[in-house]
């Protein structure tokens, strides 16, 4: 699934994060998106098996994973360059709804579903509907075969120390409001992602992450 080719590039990135090196290193860079640009397709094509909303939702290729340049409002970490990938699987925009993804990073793979960065407007619906039922999403994250496959439940790539203005502190949802952006995740060795068949190990782990995906919809 994934090339090797793929993961040195990005190992080699992360140590180059510049854009002279970028550009000696454009057909590198070519053969990594076409890597991700197979990968979205799998994920396309496979999607009946764990959701079919994905399967018969618009599909672009080219628009289901995330770009190597960083708009400054959008920089993590300090280079001009992401040195990781999320392939995403959605039936909206990966941008803006909850779906499933795979993260691609040398030493740090994982698969799961969330929404990490979402915009001002996704932020919003996200919590309209944390607030509207916090208690369906309990009953989400507490099943026992989501706990199975993600023992940490949700996470978040950026924290709040306290829950935003406009929202009730006592909120049974409050321990969600405080996360911008939020998920589950999988880990996965990099040897395994190697592998052509990884797609019949991926697809359990959506199925396990639908519920979540569905509460959000």
């Amino acid at each position: 699934m994934v090339e090797p080719e793929t993961f040195i590039f990005l190992a080699d990135l992360a140590k180059n994060n510049r854009k002279a090196w970028m550009d000696a290193h454009r057909e590198e860079r070519d053969d990594a998106l076409r890597n991700f640009t197979g990968i979205a397709i799998t994920l396309h094509d496979y999607a009946n098996r764990f959701d079919p909303s994905v399967a018969d939702a618009k599909f672009n290729p080219r628009q289901s994973y995330s770009k190597f340049f960083q708009e400054a409002r959008d920089r993590v970490g300090p280079g001009l360059y992401r040195t990781d990938v999320d392939v995403f699987a959605n039936a909206g925009h990966p941008a803006e709804d909850v779906g499933y993804y795979l993260h691609i990073e040398p030493g740090n793979c994982h698969a799961g579903a969330g929404l990490f960065q979402p915009s001002k407007t996704a932020l919003a619906r996200l919590r309209s509907r944390l607030v509207d039922d916090p208690h369906g999403l309990d009953d989400v994250v507490t099943e026992p075969e989501f706990i199975e496959v993600f023992p940490d439940g949700l996470g978040t790539r950026k924290a709040l120390g306290a829950v935003p203005d406009g929202f009730n502190r006592n909120d049974p949802a409050a321990p969600y409001l405080k996360m911008v952006g939020l998920g589950c995740r999988k880990d996965l060795p990099d040897a395994l992602l190697l592998n052509d068949d990884m797609i019949d190990l991926l697809i359990p782990i959506f199925r396990s992450a639908s519920p979540l995906v569905r509460y959000f919809d």
